[in-house]
């Protein structure tokens, strides 16, 4: 009788919990285990944005990282992205799977090779359509894996930074009328998507308070922002679908592109 391993999972947070997430969710940490585990995993927690890694000896125990968003520049030079960057190009050397998120999508590209700097068109807040990507070329695998794929899908979104030159070998897999890459993809083991599937609208809602409160966004642009979100809902269960599929099949079985039920 053949015993199923327990699969691990490790979140490279990079950002620290605001007040409001604290109180009602105790900690990003526990959105995105809500959001993309399931029972019988592991999870644990590295707060990198405060210098917390992994050890390198024990990355290939996991089965797969995520990356979360950040305040910070993916482009910055402070010590611990440098340091995030050399994790990041690592765990792609090993083919471990890697899930990065807003920043973390962003700072995969960075440490990859691609580039990465300021929004042409400002801040993007709010609830953003994805084109999935449809032309004369295969199909991404992933998309194979979770069988019938919508056309487009809603997501939440928070950023002023974006991808503006994928990977050499990176293929991008989805776009919005705003950004020019929502998502890419390298191999069957990294998978970038700038906006936040794991976001409910209670949190985006705190942190435009919070980003009016820093003078980041101007306080009419964040009203009109607000008003929009009572029309519209995320895909939130397409969007932590596609995640689960990515993180818990294993290359192998992308490649044989079955259906996901």
């Amino acid at each position: 009788m053949k015993i199923e391993q327990e699969k691990r999972y490790a979140l490279l947070l990079a950002a620290k919990d605001s007040d409001y997430v604290k109180k009602l969710y105790n900690g990003y940490f526990n959105v995105f285990v809500q959001a993309f585990g399931e029972e019988g995993e592991s999870w644990d927690l590295f707060r990198v944005v405060e210098g917390e890694f992994p050890d390198m000896e024990d990355l290939d125990k996991y089965d797969g990282f995520v990356v979360s968003g950040s305040p910070h520049d993916a482009y910055g030079s402070d010590l611990w992205i440098l340091r995030l960057c050399f994790l990041l190009q690592t765990l792609h050397a090993m083919n471990k799977k890697v899930l990065g998120i807003c920043f973390g999508h962003q700072v995969i590209c960075r440490a990859l090779g691609g580039r990465v700097a300021k929004a042409g068109g400002g801040w993007d807040v709010g609830i953003r359509k994805v084109v999935m990507v449809d032309d004369d070329l295969p199909r991404p695998k992933l998309f194979d894996r979770l069988g019938e794929t919508p056309t487009s899908a809603l997501i939440i979104e928070c950023h002023q930074d974006e991808v503006w030159q994928v990977p050499v070998g990176a293929e991008v897999i989805g776009f919005s009328e705003k950004t020019g890459v929502e998502m890419f993809c390298v191999g069957d083991h990294i998978l970038g998507i700038q906006g936040h599937p794991e976001y409910d609208k209670d949190i985006l809602y705190n942190l435009m308070d919070r980003l009016v409160g820093s003078d980041c966004i101007n306080r009419c642009f964040a009203d009109d922002v607000k008003a929009s979100l009572e029309e519209a809902e995320p895909d939130k269960k397409f969007w932590e679908k596609l995640c689960k599929t990515f993180l818990k099949g294993n290359n192998n079985e992308i490649c044989c592109a079955g259906k996901f039920d």
